[in-house]
């Protein structure tokens, strides 16, 4: 077999913003849109555009799950993937992918991951402009809004012809060593990398960009493309695994862990009761171990995915819920797809709190949550091994049975 050519392109896919103003509750490409991130549907699109070294900047502390994205849509391009921690400013993300690069890289394309869902063509057109000869490119679409333009008081002062006038997209394109050399010789911070390469004296040339490439930023963008995703779901049904529709009398079975850190706000839940002074957990709900041990059993023997999938920080209705929420969203979500639970069973592992006491009221909550079905806890120590031995936080591993209704 001969080997694919190494690239001369490179695509840097900038992950590292905050997402302050999206308020999901994770850096912003890390948020959900459906069961996938907002970065792994951006590198989706990166990977169906040409062949290309891809380097991906994120979060410090997110390298790993960016990895899993990236692996997870790069089919035979894994070899071609990096991911590295971004840096302060826009500027610095991007000079930490440049430093990346390899080699023989002499064309480079920086994309916004919060542009999700921008199609392969709009790549495709700016790899085009470079190839014939332009030393940067970007996609833009043009203003269709009346803009004025207005005083710090708010009184319009003229209108603004926005014949004139583009908004501009991601994936910018440059010759390596332009964008190299103006990131250098850059005495401020530029609002996208086109306008830092103009600013050092390089003419900059658009082509078409698409209405699909917007940026996810706000809450209602991300509902934006939740719907867009959502209206093309029907069309790529036929070519997608139903991993979920039940087979005649075929029972199945599916396994959860979850584990939990303490030192959460309140008093601990755990198990579905509250246990009044002991410390509590800490986690984007309550922290509730055992439940969300139980959650992914029953998902995942359903073939619904896990807990991050129907629960994720991108669903603030879950910020803080108790066990009974989790347990019954989830019990509907099985009936919806044709399941009945049959019966769980948990073990808990944490020196806290003694489940001796209160076994049975456990197993009462949690079968209550999920419409009666049985429910078995059983609680153990590691004898002093490991973090939970250490009295650090709380581990739970369930087994569910699930069967066809």
């Amino acid at each position: 077999m001969i080997p694919a050519p190494v690239p001369r392109l490179a695509v840097i896919v900038v992950a590292a913003g905050s997402g302050t103003r999206l308020n999901g509750g994770a850096p912003k490409a890390f948020v959900g849109l459906d069961e996938h991130t907002i970065l792994r549907h951006s590198l989706s699109g990166v990977f169906a555009a040409p062949r290309a070294q891809v380097v991906v900047v994120v979060p410090s502390g997110f390298e790993g799950a960016a990895l899993t994205d990236a692996h997870a849509v790069a089919g035979d391009r894994r070899d071609l993937v990096s991911v590295v921690s971004g840096g302060a400013t826009r500027q610095s993300s991007v000079a930490a992918g440049l430093a990346a690069l390899r080699a023989d890289v002499d064309t480079v394309l920086v994309h916004d991951a919060a542009r999700a869902l921008t199609p392969p063509a709009v790549f495709e057109r700016v790899v085009a402009a470079l190839d014939a000869g332009a030393d940067a490119v970007i996609p833009a679409v043009p203003v269709v809004d009346t803009i004025k333009r207005v005083d710090a008081e708010g009184a319009i002062v003229a209108a603004v012809d926005r014949s004139e006038l583009a908004a501009a997209q991601t994936p910018q394109g440059f010759r390596r060593g332009i964008l190299e050399e103006a990131l250098r010789s850059a005495d401020a911070d530029h609002t996208d990398d086109a306008a830092l390469v103009a600013a050092a004296g390089h003419p900059v040339i658009t082509v078409a960009g698409d209405a699909a490439s917007f940026k996810i930023t706000t809450g209602p963008d991300l509902d934006r493309a939740r719907a867009l995703l959502a209206d093309a779901a029907p069309a790529l049904a036929p070519s997608a695994p139903a991993p979920t529709a039940p087979a005649a009398g075929a029972p199945r079975v599916g396994i959860g862990t979850d584990v939990h850190g303490y030192g959460g706000d309140g008093t601990l839940w755990l198990a579905g009761l509250e246990w009044p002074g002991e410390q509590a957990l800490s986690g984007h709900s309550d922290g509730d171990a055992v439940a969300h041990a139980i959650v992914d059993a029953l998902l995942a023997a359903a073939g619904l995915g896990d807990i991050g999938t129907h629960f994720g920080v991108d669903r603030p209705e879950f910020a803080g819920a108790h066990a009974e929420a989790f347990l019954a969203h989830t019990r509907n979500l099985l009936a919806e797809a044709g399941w009945r639970i049959g019966n769980v069973s948990v073990q808990v592992q944490a020196n806290r709190p003694r489940f001796a006491g209160r076994r049975a009221e456990a197993e009462r909550a949690l079968s209550a949550a999920l419409g009666g079905a049985p429910v078995s806890v059983s609680a153990t120590t590691t004898d002093g091994l490991g973090f939970t031995g250490r009295t650090e936080g709380v581990a739970a591993f369930a087994t569910a049975l699930v069967l066809p209704v």
